[in-house]
């Protein structure tokens, strides 16, 4: 594909693909969760907000292209939140959230568990993902668990099958409940709204309300793929032979399937929305209507 098809003019502080599509938002959260960024050393994060700045004020130096712009722009917004302009740390950047949180993955995903390794996965688990929430801001297991222990009319093949499916509803609620907690002053407080130039029109709670049920949707559909996914291909892949004659493979496996999963399901799941939504001037308050005369305003949703 020619690279002008591939990186447009540059435009600060938008993306280069289509947000107003699902295929769009999908190939822009591509490049936010891009695990390359991680590796990105602290000269080469300055150079890039360098280049951004020169081109802010209309002072790039000749010969710098497109690509490098847009490649300039990737690295800041994996690395520095957008509203605060401070480093993310490494585990709790997006581009992170995949390969640190795949060993949770796989801990929460194991079959057997005991009380105790139940509630120690579910704290890793609840406590990296409250510091995603926050670091990217703008527990029902236990007890299902023995009630599946306890259905003595079940098969234990079943009855093992049913327990690997539990994780999911504790960490969908668990993850809306750990959402509002780590973001409830946005809605006590409000978020901003922006004009079409890019303009603060004011705060507004509906706004922060909105950005809260977007974001919480996605932290429902994330763990869809990544819980729901793993035991279905593993109860499939337990009855081959190859898995069945060396049973010290089931880890690994396990492993490698979590983590496919994982990484299918982040930028699925965080495309279903565009971080920079818009919404409609009669959807907010009527003080924020009467300050501009846009009809759509823009608010940062957050990741």
């Amino acid at each position: 594909m020619p690279a002008s098809t591939e990186y447009p003019p540059f435009r600060l502080g938008e993306s280069r693909f289509d947000q107003g599509s699902f295929y769009g938002r999908l190939r822009h959260f591509l490049d936010v969760i891009d695990p390359r960024t991680l590796f990105v050393s602290e000269k080469r994060l300055n150079e890039c907000m360098n280049l951004l700045d020169q081109f802010k004020n209309g002072s790039l130096p000749p010969g710098v292209t497109n690509v490098q712009l847009w490649e300039a722009q990737k690295i800041k917004q994996a690395i520095i939140h957008p509203d605060t302009g401070e480093k993310i740390p490494m585990p709790f950047r997006m581009s992170g959230f995949v390969p640190f949180g795949t060993p949770v993955v796989v801990g929460l995903l194991l079959p057997n568990q005991t009380f105790a390794s139940t509630i120690f996965w579910q704290w890793l688990n609840q406590s990296h993902n409250a510091c995603v929430n926050y670091c990217n801001r703008n527990a029902t297991k236990v007890g299902l668990n023995l009630l599946i222990k306890r259905a003595e009319h079940f098969s234990p093949a079943t009855r093992i099958l049913v327990q690997r499916f539990i994780p999911f509803p504790a960490v969908a609620s668990a993850n809306v409940c750990n959402v509002l907690l780590m973001r409830h002053t946005e809605l006590s407080e409000g978020i901003s709204v922006l004009d079409d130039k890019g303009n603060v029109v004011g705060t507004s709670k509906l706004a922060a309300r909105h950005a809260l049920m977007e974001t919480s949707l996605t932290r429902v559909v994330l763990p869809m793929p990544v819980l729901l996914l793993p035991p279905l291909i593993m109860a499939m892949l337990e009855r081959l032979p190859l898995l069945q004659k060396h049973s010290h493979l089931g880890l690994p496996v396990h492993s490698m399937v979590c983590l496919c999963a994982f990484g299918l399901a982040l930028p699925v799941a965080i495309s279903l929305f565009p971080q920079n939504s818009q919404i409609h001037v009669s959807e907010l308050e009527p003080e924020i209507a009467a300050a501009t005369e846009c009809k759509i305003l823009t608010y940062n949703k957050g990741l």
